[in-house]
């Protein structure tokens, strides 16, 4: 099983594979991604590491969050699932059956 790890308060210049080589002492990683901004490509101050192992990945949460990664203190969490909504977009209208 794979565990996918937020990397938060990246520098700016780090790029995937700064990201690969800091957390590869910690165990397989089978991705590292840097998110950038669609429409700049700067990045986006944040990005994703996903572990082939799960212990590998809490070893890695322990050892690297709060430490220094390219000048800046980066925060390190696993990753929450994003919730998609099924609903659709919200119209507004009238709600109907108030007695009026």
């Amino acid at each position: 099983m794979s565990k996918k790890l937020f990397v938060g308060s990246l520098s700016w210049g780090t790029n995937d594979d700064a990201l690969r080589a800091a957390f590869s002492p910690h165990g397989e990683i089978s991705e590292a991604v840097v998110i950038s901004d669609r429409d700049t490509g700067r990045s986006r101050g944040f990005g994703f590491v996903t572990f082939e192992d799960d212990d590998a990945a809490d070893k890695a949460v322990a050892a690297l969050n709060g430490t220094d990664l390219d000048g800046r203190t980066i925060r390190v969490d696993v990753a929450q699932a994003k919730e998609r909504s099924n609903r659709g977009g919200g119209g507004g209208g009238y709600g109907g059956g108030s007695g009026w």
